[in-house]
C-alpha cells in the first residue's frame, strides 16, 4: 500500500474516571469532574479535533449522559459513545442512540464494548463465557441495527427476543450513526465483520497491527463488506525527541514496583480480554523493556488497563510513525495524553502541522498582516515585525 495524502481523522479522549500528571500517584491528580470534562471538550472542539472517545465501565461516568451534556456545550465535536450489549435491551439503546444523535444534530458515533472483565460484567448481570458474549452481541445488533435503520425489528433468538419492537423517531444520520469496535480474539473478529464500519486496534507494533487488519478485512469480505481502521494511542510529543523521552520517564517517575505488580495481578485475575493480554505481553511488567517498537512506549500499560502504549518523540518523529500506520490502512486516531487538557494543546500545536491538520477553528486575526512576536502579555501588546523580516 502507498501512503495517503488524506489527513488522519484525529479524535481525543475524555478521562471520565479522572486525570493526572503522574501515573500511579495522587500528586497533581484531578478527580472525575463534569466541569473539567466540559473544559476539555470545548478546548478540543476549538483546536480542531474531530471528536472525543468517552470510555465506559464501572469507574467511569455514564457515557451517553456525559455525551449529551458535552454536546450542549460544543459545536462540531463528535462523540464516540459505548453500547454494552446486555446492560440494556437493543430497543432501549436504539432510543438512546437516536435521541442523542438528534439532540447533537448528527454528532454521534457508536462504540461496541462487549467487555473484557468477567468480574465487572457479572456486576452488570452478564454471566456469559468470553466467546459466547459475541454470539449474544450478534443477536443484539441484529435488532439494534434494524430498529435504528428502519424503525422496526423482530427476532426470536437464543439470547435476544424482540417482538414488534419499534423506534418512532429516527436518528439524524442516515441510515444510522457509524459503528466502531475493537477486539482482538478470533470470536471478536468473526463477530465484527458483518456489523461494524470501523475497526479499532490498540497501539501495537506495526507488524501486529497489520496482522489484525488482514484478519478483519477477511472477516468483512466474507460478509461482502469493507471496513475502515483506526488506532487508539497515547501521545507524548515535545519539541525534541530528548524532551519527549524525558516526559515519558517523568510520567512514571512516581510509579512504584509494588503498584505495578498489583495492577498486573488485577489484569491477570479479572480480565479474559485477548487485547489486554497482548498489551501486557508487550512489556511483561518490566520497566527496562518499554520501547516495544521505534518510539512506541508501553509504560502506560504498566498500570493502565486497555490502551497502554504511547508514541513518544518530536513532531517530526511521531508524524513518521503515524505514516507507517497509515501505510497499513489506518485512517483514524483516537488519542490521549496526561493531563488531557494540556496535552490536547501540545498535540494540536506541535503535531497537527506535521500531519496536515489545520489549527484552531474560527481563529480570529491577530494583526493587520504584520508578523507578531509574543511580547509576554503586557499592556503594550506584542512586538510587530514588518513583513519579510
Amino acid at each position: 500500500m502507498t501512503r495517503t495524502d488524506k489527513p488522519l481523522d484525529f479524535l481525543w479522549f475524555i478521562p471520565s474516571s479522572g486525570d493526572g500528571a503522574y501515573l500511579g500517584s495522587d500528586d497533581l491528580s484531578r478527580p472525575s469532574d463534569p466541569g473539567y470534562f466540559k473544559e476539555i471538550a470545548q478546548t478540543v472542539d476549538r483546536l480542531g479535533y474531530s471528536g472525543v472517545l468517552i470510555p465506559t465501565g464501572a469507574a467511569c461516568e455514564e457515557s451517553f449522559i456525559l455525551a449529551a451534556n458535552l454536546a450542549a456545550h460544543t459545536e462540531q465535536l463528535k462523540f464516540l459513545v459505548a453500547i454494552r450489549p446486555g446492560v440494556a435491551s437493543p430497543a432501549y439503546y436504539a432510543r438512546l442512540a437516536s435521541t442523542l444523535d438528534r439532540v447533537s444534530n448528527g454528532r454521534l458515533l457508536l462504540n461496541i464494548v462487549v467487555g473484557g472483565s468477567a468480574q465487572e460484567l457479572a456486576g452488570d448481570g452478564i454471566f456469559l463465557p468470553h466467546d459466547e458474549r459475541y454470539d449474544h452481541a450478534d443477536e443484539f445488533f441484529q435488532v439494534f441495527n434494524k430498529l435504528i435503520e428502519t424503525g422496526s425489528a423482530n427476532l426470536d433468538g437464543k439470547y435476544i427476543k424482540a417482538h414488534d419492537a419499534e423506534l418512532v423517531l429516527p436518528p439524524v444520520q442516515d441510515p444510522r450513526p457509524p459503528i466502531y469496535f475493537g477486539g482482538s480474539s478470533d470470536a471478536a473478529i468473526d463477530f465484527c465483520g458483518g456489523i461494524i464500519d470501523k475497526y479499532l486496534t490498540w497501539g501495537e507494533p506495526p507488524a501486529q497491527v497489520a496482522e489484525k487488519i488482514a484478519k478483519v478485512r477477511k472477516a468483512a469480505a466474507a460478509h461482502g463488506r469493507e471496513v475502515t481502521f483506526g488506532i487508539r494511542l497515547h501521545f507524548i510529543v515535545r519539541e525534541t525527541d530528548e524532551e519527549a523521552w524525558e516526559a515519558a520517564d517523568r510520567l512514571i517517575s512516581k510509579l512504584s514496583d509494588d503498584t505495578i505488580a498489583a495492577a498486573q495481578q488485577v489484569f491477570a485475575k479479572n480480565s479474559d480480554s485477548v487485547g489486554q493480554a497482548r498489551m501486557v505481553a508487550l512489556h511483561g511488567g518490566r520497566r527496562d523493556k518499554l520501547e516495544v517498537s521505534p518510539n512506541l512506549w508501553a509504560g502506560i500499560g504498566l498500570i493502565r488497563s486497555g490502551a497502554g502504549t504511547a508514541l513518544v518523540g518530536s513532531p517530526q518523529t511521531v508524524a513518521e510513525r503515524l505514516r507507517e500506520y497509515q501505510d497499513l490502512g489506518i485512517d483514524t486516531v483516537i488519542a490521549s495524553g496526561y493531563p488531557h487538557l494540556e496535552e490536547a494543546y501540545r498535540v494540536s500545536e506541535l503535531l497537527f502541522p506535521e500531519i496536515g491538520l489545520g489549527g484552531p477553528r474560527n481563529q480570529l486575526r491577530s494583526s493587520f498582516g504584520k508578523k507578531q512576536l509574543f511580547g509576554g502579555g503586557g499592556h503594550g501588546g506584542n512586538v510587530r515585525v514588518a513583513s519579510g523580516s
